[in-house]
Parts: structure tokens; C-alpha cells; sequence
């Protein structure tokens, strides 16, 4: 099968591709952005890639055209078509499906699907998910939506009848407005959390929680729903109907709970110490990821014994409290929080992990389509509690950013451009400052650019 797929290079579609490729499909793909990573990593699968979304792709004649959700029916301020490939196939009638529908009608079905979903930690979990289903010899298949360091790679078949998918709560496509997780019918859901988000597409925290509702009609009886026990927006939906075996953690009275620190903590099945896990992971949430994980592995067999032993060699995923390096004796993270319950528990990992000795410098961009139009505007503040200071990108904001963090007084600053918050984060920094930056795009390479300037500044130069 020839599949082109629209939309090519962000995380999921490049995870699609890799997955068709290795299946044996022929794939090429379009997109607007062609640009490494990701560019290089498709053409190095031998999948050929075009740049932009020009009609004449029509000639191509792939036996289906695979759209991403970045494509819509829009026009451009000067009337023509933003997608003019996507109107040519409407015209001629061309075969088309939605991503998340190829990869359940060619990669999912028959298997067990083990499926990840919240607003936050979806990354991550499933990542430590498909690890320990990894380590305990059962061969998964996956699709995350980063690059496990376990893996160093996204996405791939799997030899098992496992595979471990990220499952994301967006839409599916501009034909299709069901999230994209309804599509994958899984037997095991974990529900990690469930707070508002994606403003650009729901109206608010119930149409969101009708769709999680959705998810769960899709389980059989003999599947099983692990629930975070903390969410009270979890619990309603729970409510309004599951027909599968629920299991919790978090809480606890939760099936699996959590005694200790973070960094080292005994893991409790209905409240009996099963295993004990200690490792170099920071954070509350990534404590939650892993009660999940475990739990999630137990339904397919992995007892958590087997689950802690892999969480010890756990390495992350990529763009998560990343280090990206150290010049002038300040550290740079790159971190892909972007949502303000997910930066403030970020910052809370860090500031737990390094005491009160050392400054932590957030540097941020409100970039997600729920930031820029600034409906969570008034929790950046809470959000960067942790922070000595905070620097915000505010550069194409349709809102006041130096108004919305007055709150934090001389804390917070504010820069137009990335290369002016470069200037500021190095006018303040000084030697054992911690620098993190929260975005989940590029950031215009300013960790880079951060190290070049910290790496060239005299001696002394720091405040």
C-alpha cells in the first residue's frame, strides 16, 4: 500500500510513518515545516518528503491519503486556499482517513492495546509503560509522543501482541471532531488526570470529560481502567458510566498508593507493600506515572516487582527535565511543559530535587493554543511559585503577559523577542543557578543559545 500522508513531520504523524515503513508500506508525506528532526529521521526510513501542500501531489495517486489534524479547510487572508492539496482530494473524490483510523484499521487491530491518556504525563507514562513491558520480555510495540531515552525511538511494530500508545484527547482531524483516543479501543486505559485544556477546540472541562466518557465505552468487560484517585473530574467521569474492571492509585485508599519521597518510595497494592522503588526521577507527578505504569503492566501479566525493576533503569524521554548542558556554572534544562498545572509541578520536581541552595531561573513561551489565547493566563503566577525569578517569551501574544505575572512583582519579566530573554536570563544568572526552560516547541533554539552566551561571558560577568 502507498500511503501520503498530509501533516507529516509532527510527533504523531512522524511516529505513523515510521510504523507504516516498518510494516512494509511505501510512504511519502507533505508537510509545511520540513525540518530536522524529524525531516531527518523519515528520509533516513526512505520515506520522501515534500514541502508544502500544493495540489500537484495529486499526481502521486497513493492508494490513500492519511490527513493530520493540522489541515483544515481554511483560507488565507488573501482569499486562496491554506490546503489547496486537501481541496483537490475532496474534489476527485479520493480515497482519505484520518490518522488515528489508519493506525487502528492497520497497526492496532487484533492487538492488546494498552492506551495512556490525561492532560498530563502521557509522555512520560507511556514511555515507562512500554519499558517495563520491554524489560520484562514481552517485545511491545509503541507510539509516543516523544523519543523514549530507553528506546531512542518514538515508534515502532513490536514483536508482542502489546503495543503502548499515547493517547491524546485532540481532535482527530477537520472530518472527524471525536478525540483522537476513541479511535484506538483499548483493553487497559490509564486515565492519569483530567484538567481544561486545548481551549481552541473545547468549551470547557465537561465536553472534555464527555470525550474520556467516550474512551471508556470503548474498553470490553474484560479490560481494565486505571484511575488516577486524586481527580475529582476523573470520578465524574467514572459516573456517567464504565462497564470494565476499575483500578486506582494515587490516593491513599487507591488499589496502588505511595509511601515516601519521590526519589524513593515503597509502592502498596491495597495497602501491602509490594515493591520498593528508588531512583533518580524527580517529582510528585512522575511518582503518580509510575504507580500507573506499574498498575497498567500488571494487567498483562508484569507483577510489580517486575515493573519496579524496570523503573530503576528508567531513563526519561527526551525534552523532560532534560539536561541540554552547563557553561559558567549554570545548568540548562529543556522541559516540554507548557500547560501551568504541568510547569508548576515541573518546577516543584526541581525545587524538591536541589533544596533551597540553589536558584531555579524558568524561562518559558505560552505557546499551546490554550496559552495564546490566554485562557490560563491568571494561573502562571501559581504556576512559577518555585521560580527565584521567571522569564516569559511574550512575543505574538493576543494578551498583556507583563499584566498577568504583575503578581510576581520583580520576579517576572518580560521579553518581545527569544533573543532579548537571552540578554535578560543573562544579565541575572550567576554560578549553581539552575535555568529551565518550558516549551513545547523549539523555543527559538534558545537553550542553545543560552550555553553559547553563558560559555562567552567573562569571568566575573555574572551579577
Amino acid at each position: 500500500m502507498h500511503i501520503h500522508i498530509l501533516g507529516i513531520c509532527g510527533t504523531f504523524m512522524g511516529g505513523l510513518a515510521a510504523l507504516a515503513r516498518e510494516a512494509g508500506h511505501k510512504v511519502t508525506g507533505c508537510d509545511a515545516g520540513v525540518y530536522p528532526p524529524m525531516s531527518d529521521q523519515l528520509r533516513a526510513l526512505g520515506i520522501d518528503l515534500i514541502e508544502g501542500f500544493g495540489a500537484e501531489q495529486l499526481a502521486l495517486h497513493p492508494d490513500v491519503w492519511v490527513i493530520g489534524n493540522v489541515v483544515s479547510r481554511a483560507r488565507l487572508a488573501d482569499g486562496s486556499l491554506r490546503y489547496p492539496l486537501m481541496e483537490a482530494i475532496l474534489e476527485t473524490g479520493a480515497r482519505y482517513t484520518s490518522g488515528p483510523q489508519w493506525l487502528a484499521e492497520h497497526v492496532l487491530h487484533g492487538r492488546h492495546v494498552l492506551a495512556v491518556a490525561g492532560t498530563h504525563g502521557k509522555t512520560t507514562t507511556t514511555s515507562m509503560l512500554a519499558w517495563i513491558l520491554e524489560h520484562a520480555g514481552l517485545r511491545p510495540g509503541f507510539l509516543v509522543g516523544g523519543v523514549p531515552s530507553n528506546f531512542g525511538i518514538s515508534a515502532r511494530l513490536g514483536l508482542g501482541s502489546c503495543f503502548v500508545i499515547e493517547a491524546d484527547e485532540y481532535d482527530t482531524a477537520f472530518f472527524d471532531k471525536r478525540s483522537k483516543f476513541v479511535h484506538y479501543r483499548p483493553r487497559t486505559a490509564i486515565l492519569n488526570n483530567l484538567e481544561f485544556d486545548h481551549a481552541d477546540i473545547f468549551d470547557d472541562l465537561a465536553a472534555i470529560e464527555r470525550q474520556f466518557h467516550h474512551l471508556l465505552r470503548t474498553i470490553p468487560a474484560s479490560g481494565r481502567v486505571l484511575v488516577n484517585g486524586l481527580e475529582e473530574s476523573l470520578a465524574r467521569v467514572l459516573a456517567s458510566g464504565c462497564w470494565s474492571e476499575v483500578r486506582s492509585f494515587g490516593a491513599a485508599v487507591s488499589d496502588f498508593s505511595a509511601v515516601g519521597e519521590p526519589h524513593g518510595f515503597d509502592v502498596l497494592e491495597r495497602g501491602r507493600k509490594v515493591a520498593r522503588l528508588e531512583w533518580d526521577i524527580s517529582g510528585v507527578h512522575n511518582q503518580l506515572n509510575a504507580l500507573a505504569a506499574i498498575a497498567a503492566a500488571q494487567h498483562v501479566g508484569v507483577d510489580p516487582q517486575g515493573g519496579v525493576a524496570a523503573l530503576r533503569e528508567f531513563r526519561s524521554v527526551k525534552r523532560r527535565m532534560e539536561v541540554r548542558g552547563t557553561a559558567g556554572g549554570v545548568t540548562v534544562y529543556d522541559d516540554f511543559a507548557h500547560h501551568p498545572t504541568a510547569m508548576r509541578t515541573t518546577l516543584d520536581g526541581l525545587r524538591r530535587k536541589l533544596g533551597g541552595q540553589q536558584r531555579i531561573l524558568a524561562v518559558f513561551e505560552p505557546r499551546s493554543n490554550t496559552m495564546k489565547l490566554g485562557a490560563m493566563k491568571a494561573q502562571l503566577p501559581w504556576a512559577l511559585e518555585q521560580a527565584d525569578l521567571s522569564f516569559c517569551h511574550s512575543g505574538g501574544l493576543g494578551w498583556d503577559a507583563a499584566e498577568a505575572l504583575a503578581p510576581l512583582g520583580n520576579k517576572a519579566i518580560v521579553a518581545d523577542s527569544v533573543d532579548e530573554l537571552v540578554a535578560q536570563v543573562l544579565a541575572a544568572a550567576r554560578p549553581g543557578d539552575q535555568v529551565l526552560c518550558m516549551s513545547n516547541g523549539g523555543f527559538g533554539d534558545i537553550h542553545t543559545k543560552l550555553l553559547k552566551a553563558l560559555a562567552e561571558r567573562p569571568a566575573g560577568g555574572a551579577p
